[in-house]
């Protein structure tokens, strides 16, 4: 559930932090987003339980009622989430912002937790407000239980019932022991500590989290006695829903923390193409047959001192026809250099993804720590070396 894009900026940018949702604010600095989807989750909630509750005084209220059940019970998820990610600010880890949408809520932090007792902590702080609210709401429950005639009072009895009762649900839920969910985190740390890898720790919480997916549809399948009827069907669906989603999120997380592995492996030096300096008014014929002439496979654009300004971009060349080659100058086909578009040779695994994050371009200029030219970095030979192709 984290997002590795980086906020260079001291403040959150609204545009990027929305992402097509409605924003609601920034708490403890952190953006809260509302996806569109959630509507659809709080008509659900508004129908279907308004339908169940059973106070015929109630009438048309209790579908009103029911909604209000379902904004609170996204409140809870809010403050879930908020938990998560004020640990993880606490710790120096970037959050970029917390989503509320369809299935609940998701915490976008940027950064994985660089121990396994941080990891811990940030797993178990949403579980932990989750049981804590219903703690809460039980205790309130508690000295509510008492019968009256008033419908104010049935309609608020109902919301905290069923506020203590989902806050427990929520708890338990996110602690299964297996990813994406909070206790596969709480596995995962475990694992990590002992075997002192972090990929040990996320394998064996990915692999558990496959098995507790297929062990959730089964238990399902083998529990709902009329699987026909409307009600088993039902049940039937949302058990298939909720397995898939913790499977394909146990699959992701194993795939991003392989991914993760090959960070340390990326390197500026080995990944950078030996480039040709070349005037803006060369022929492209003639800077590509030099380039060939001496094994290079980039073309970097010099001024009369010899200072670069521009990268001719690859796939300007490309896009090029060959019978127009001698015809077209190499500084028709370049990007000018600016900040952030030099890297220097030394740059690894991280700081080499950062930089090119903070300034996405198709090339970089890479020069020795001197401020020599070394060659080219296509942005495209990064990727094709962190996906493993």
């Amino acid at each position: 559930m984290s997002d590795q894009n980086e906020n260079q900026g001291g403040k959150p940018d609204p545009q990027r932090t929305a992402g097509g949702g409605i924003p609601m604010g920034a708490p403890f600095g952190i953006p809260i987003v509302v996806s569109p989807t959630w509507f659809l989750i709080a008509a659900f909630i508004t129908y279907y339980f308004g339908r169940d509750i059973n106070n015929e005084a109630f009438g048309n209220w209790r579908y009103l009622i029911a909604f209000g059940f379902a904004v609170l019970l996204y409140l809870s998820v809010l403050l879930h989430e908020l938990a998560h990610s004020v640990v993880a600010k606490s710790f120096g880890l970037p959050v970029r912002r917390i989503v509320i949408y369809f299935l609940g809520g998701v915490s976008e932090i940027e950064k994985e937790p660089d121990t396994p007792r941080r990891e811990f902590a940030v797993a178990v702080a949403g579980p932990a407000l989750s049981f804590a609210l219903g703690g809460i709401f039980f205790g309130v429950w508690k000295l509510m239980d008492h019968p009256t005639s008033s419908l104010l009072f049935n309609a608020l009895q109902y919301l905290v019932t069923a506020l203590w009762v989902s806050n427990m649900v929520v708890g338990i839920f996110n602690m299964l022991p297996g990813l994406p969910l909070d206790g596969g985190r709480v596995l995962r740390s475990a694992v990590w500590a002992i075997s002192r890898n972090p990929l040990t720790g996320t394998v064996a919480a990915a692999w558990t989290g496959r098995v507790l997916a297929v062990g959730v549809l089964i238990y399902a399948m083998v529990t709902t006695p009329n699987a026909t009827s409307g009600e088993g069907l039902y049940t039937l669906v949302w058990a298939a829903f909720i397995a898939s989603f913790i499977f394909i999120g146990a699959s992701q997380s194993l795939t991003v923390a392989r991914l993760r592995e090959r960070i340390p492996t990326l390197h500026a030096r080995s990944l950078t193409r030996r480039a040709i300096p070349v005037t803006a008014d060369l022929p492209l014929a003639e800077a590509l047959r030099r380039a060939a002439a001496v094994g290079a496979r980039s073309l970097l654009v010099v001024d009369h001192d010899g200072r670069p300004t521009a990268i001719v971009h690859e796939a300007a060349v490309a896009a090029t026809p060959i019978e127009r080659h001698p015809w077209v100058q190499v500084g028709t086909l370049s990007r000018a250099l600016r900040p952030g578009l030099t890297l220097t040779a030394d740059l690894n695994g991280e700081a080499l993804l950062q930089a090119l994050r903070a300034t996405p371009a198709p090339e970089y200029l890479v020069t020795e720590p001197d401020g020599a030219i070394f060659g080219v970095l296509a942005a495209a030979d990064v990727e094709h070396a962190f996906l493993g192709r």
